[in-house]
């Protein structure tokens, strides 16, 4: 880390979110600790700060003099992995998506490694969590899943009642094992489930999908 930390800075690490990291102060107090590879900016909207692994050491009381690499530059335009509960395509489609995807995903594995305590990538981290639909969509397009459409069949997420959760829905079993098995990949705890309610089809399965913590 090189330069110590100042009382003031040590406080906004000591008040940063115990789950996400998740860091408050002025923006020249945070511009600061990223210097000291203690906190990165995200990328993406709204831009906010996080501690990085060392960072997270110092919060609980175990300072660490080896620098955190910084988070690579990405593109800060505003991306939203599809739910399948979309009423609208997006207008981006094709191969110029497919780089929209993979960008997204890389970005949000950095994420896990920056802001999980022990710089983990296979693991969930706090964004995820409060985060649950979008990422299990994000999770489920990057891992090539088709997603419904106002005309087309396709995976459906949608919040659950069940807490920390995501209901999938998919187009038959062959397309519900894909989305269960493109989810556990990520690093989501996933179980098949007999539909609560009639869905148009008789026996009709869906998915409960949740973040592992571990």
């Amino acid at each position: 880390m090189g330069k110590p930390t100042t009382a003031a800075q040590r406080r906004i690490i000591e008040a940063a979110d115990p789950e996400t990291g998740r860091l408050t102060g002025s923006e020249a107090q945070l511009a600061g600790l990223v210097r000291l590879r203690l906190a990165f900016r995200h990328p993406r909207p709204p831009h906010a700060y996080f501690l990085t692994p060392a960072g997270h050491r110092i919060r609980e009381g175990e300072p660490d003099p080896a620098p955190a690499p910084r988070p690579p530059a990405a593109d800060s335009s505003a991306f939203a992995a599809r739910t399948g509960t979309e009423q609208t395509v997006p207008a981006t489609t094709g191969p110029a998506r497919a780089r929209e995807v993979r960008s997204a995903w890389e970005g949000l594995i950095e994420l896990r490694r920056m802001t999980n305590p022990d710089g983990s990538r296979e693991r969930p981290c706090g964004w995820e969590r409060s985060h649950l639909v979008q990422a299990a969509a994000l999770a489920l397009e990057s891992a090539g899943c088709h997603p419904a459409g106002p005309s087309e069949e396709g995976y459906r997420v949608e919040s659950s009642a069940q807490p920390e959760a995501v209901t999938v829905r998919a187009p038959g079993p062959e397309a519900l094992r894909g989305c269960a098995a493109a989810l556990e990949g990520a690093g989501w705890q996933v179980s098949e489930h007999a539909e609560p309610r009639a869905r148009g089809s008789q026996g009709a399965r869906c998915l409960l999908a949740s973040p592992r913590r571990t």
